[in-house]
């Protein structure tokens, strides 16, 4: 009776730590994985913060570009009708 309780003794420790051990490497896994998306959303609202800045530069520039260009075509059309 006595090796029957031992081995099941046994057989649940041997259960335990064949269960345990993948639960431990998941757990750390995912934890892993946890700090790495939240490194990457930090990473992205960085870039997406960038992204927005530099359009918005691009973009003033653009009408800066559009009102020299408009300046210019005033100039062309002011010398045209003196010449014509």
């Amino acid at each position: 009776m006595e090796w029957e309780v031992v081995t099941v003794i046994i057989a649940l420790v041997g259960l335990i730590a064949t269960v345990t051990k993948p639960i431990m490497k998941l757990t750390k896994t995912i934890t892993e994985l946890n700090d790495t998306c939240q490194n990457l959303e930090e990473r992205m609202e960085k870039f997406e913060n960038h992204n927005h800045d530099s359009h918005v530069k691009i973009w003033a520039h653009n009408d800066k570009q559009d009102e020299q260009l408009a300046e210019h075509e005033n100039r062309i059309s002011l010398l045209e009708e003196r010449k014509g």
